[in-house]
């Protein structure tokens, strides 16, 4: 990534964010926490830093959620709307940026797809998959 800064905000647009620097990392996470937390198949995550996250407004709409039984997983969410937000890990180490969630490209694209094992049983890859730039035609 470079030098400059990437935006993202949550659903409704009271939240939002700055991330700069180099984020590093950028994955896909199929753990049950995160599918569980998304509704999705995966998270599609970036581990920035804490020193290049920075809230630029709203922040007291963010909720925090830090289940008791794990080392590192927590959540952010907004709680007007409930988007995922970013959130700092429990150890401190690193904020953990939801993609879905930017609003500008970050300069770099996943590398790696983390706890496939866990991956769920329905998943299919998406590149298989026919492709529409907006809803499908009507099946008749």
């Amino acid at each position: 990534m470079s030098s400059s800064k990437v935006l993202g905000q949550c659903f409704c647009g009271r939240v939002s964010y700055e991330v700069s620097g180099n984020l590093g990392i950028f994955q896909y996470c199929h753990c049950s926490r995160c599918r569980k937390f998304t509704g999705s198949a995966h998270a599609a995550n970036l581990l920035v830093s804490p020193e290049h996250f920075r809230w630029l407004g709203g922040e007291e709409h963010v909720g925090r959620y830090e289940p008791e039984d794990t080392k590192h997983f927590a959540t952010s969410f907004c709680k007007v709307c409930g988007s995922s937000l970013p959130w700092l890990g429990k150890t401190g180490k690193a904020v953990v940026v939801p993609a879905g969630t930017l609003d500008t490209d970050p300069g770099i694209r996943p590398f790696q797809n983390i706890f496939w094992g866990s991956r769920a049983p329905w998943y299919e890859e998406a590149s298989g998959l026919p492709k529409y730039d907006e809803l499908p035609p009507k099946k008749r």
